[in-house]
């Protein structure tokens, strides 16, 4: 059985493995990486590609399990609940509920404005300083209202939360909005624009952020899906795969949505569930947004690049159930459809579908393993993996360096769930 070694071997290609890879090869380890497809061929593939620290405040909060629990009933529900009987979903969505209090709220969204912000402005030096060619552009995020009476529920609740984190936030009346965008259509009652907020073509970046890893000397084994590991006492002595052994002194777990499966051949039980979101991509419309917008009573996200279009969004929890749901497409059709003068592009060039790892607590989980003294973990990112690869990639890359990180990684510990 072949057998190589690294300083580091990280456990997934996504957006996170292929951040925390450029950091660590950045600081002078040698890298493997080692994903069961393609790099990004996951949930870092499809999504809208917008970086949101406007995105701090997590979904759990006193009333969420109500509306999940009552869209079991509606298919097409942003956030919709599979009625379908599932033991680990239902310890999860438990878990889920007891973290639906105020205290939790803020403690959450505090732990996610801080890596938000830090990545926000981390990643536009790294595009800068690597060179990396994936459509980032600096021009914020809208939140689009046609009901003034939702407007008045964000303005209580969404601006008021980023108000007490620093994250700056614009109230604007209906008729500043749709001189902002021509694409909507009238009757737009008004408007929250996060200035802060950025967007980037996923795809392209995790290409990009694969290309920086290997012209820096790490090595990504494509399909090299992890079937189980060797261990010696406390330590992980292999890592088996479809394409052989592979051993380093430290592993990274950068699973995203898979690593719990993984996760329990290790002994461990990631507090986690797969989030199921949806995209349409389409060849850029003659009259698209100019900003990435989020048409808040649909909740649809639109992301325009100069090489396309997106519509997503949506939250479904289903366990680990694939394919498409053809309900939920329909919905970002209609949608999109409900504020915007050219709601689709003239050419469709994609439906998709990916799980997003969702954390119990949604903070994400990166540091030290308590159980394996040479694992480290970086998942859990949720819906916000690419807003949040920056900064994990630094903080993994300075704690496995022996360094001080910039961030206070305490609310990200994997001991908090004594992982």
């Amino acid at each position: 059985m072949d057998t190589t070694r690294g300083d580091v071997l990280i456990l997934g290609g996504g957006v996170i493995g292929l951040a925390c890879a450029l950091q660590l090869l950045r600081k002078g380890a040698a890298v493997r990486v080692l994903e069961q497809g393609t790099p990004g061929c996951g949930a870092s593939h499809g999504n809208c590609g917008t970086i949101t620290p406007s995105h701090a405040a997590p979904l759990a909060m006193p009333g969420t399990l109500g509306v999940a629990l009552r869209s079991v009933l509606r298919a097409d529900a942003p956030l919709y609940l599979s009625p379908r009987f599932d033991g680990p979903r239902l310890r999860w969505l438990l878990g889920f509920a007891r973290h639906c209090n105020w205290a939790d709220f803020h403690r959450a969204a505090t732990a996610r404005a801080a890596i938000l912000q830090r990545s926000r402005r981390l990643l536009g030096e790294l595009v800068r300083d690597e060179a990396l060619d994936c459509e980032f552009a600096e021009e914020g995020e809208l939140y689009v209202y046609r009901s003034a009476q939702a407007l008045a529920a964000d303005e209580r609740h969404h601006a008021a939360v980023l108000d007490c984190l620093g994250i700056e936030v614009q109230r604007l009346r209906g008729d500043a909005v749709e001189a902002m965008e021509p694409a909507l259509k009238p009757g737009v009652a008004g408007g929250l624009f996060h200035p802060g907020d950025a967007r980037l073509r996923p795809d392209r970046y995790v290409d990009e952020l694969a290309r920086r890893v290997r012209e820096l000397g790490g090595t990504i084994e494509c399909g090299a899906r992890v079937e189980g590991f060797a261990t010696d006492g406390k330590r992980i002595a292999q890592v088996h795969t479809t394409r052989g052994a592979f051993a380093g002194e430290r592993v990274l777990l950068a699973l995203g949505a898979w690593s719990p499966l993984l996760g329990r051949s290790l002994d461990l039980r990631l507090p986690m569930q797969p989030g199921k979101g949806y995209s349409i991509t389409y060849t850029r419309p003659a009259r698209p947004p100019r900003h990435a917008l989020v048409l808040r009573e649909a909740q649809v996200c639109v992301t325009t690049w100069a090489s396309g279009y997106r519509l997503g969004s949506t939250m479904e929890f289903s366990g680990y159930a694939e394919g498409l749901n053809r309900a939920r497409l329909d919905a970002l059709r209609r949608g999109a459809a409900a504020g915007l003068h050219e709601p689709e592009g003239p050419q469709q060039l994609e439906e998709w579908w990916g799980w997003r790892p969702m954390s119990v607590d949604e903070v994400p989980i990166i540091g030290p393993s308590t159980r394996w003294t040479n694992l480290h973990l970086a998942t859990a990112h949720g819906m916000l993996g690419v807003s949040m690869s920056a900064a994990t990639g630094e903080l993994v890359a300075a704690q496995l360096g022996g360094n001080t990180p910039a961030l206070d990684p305490q609310p990200y510990a994997p001991a908090r769930f004594g992982l």
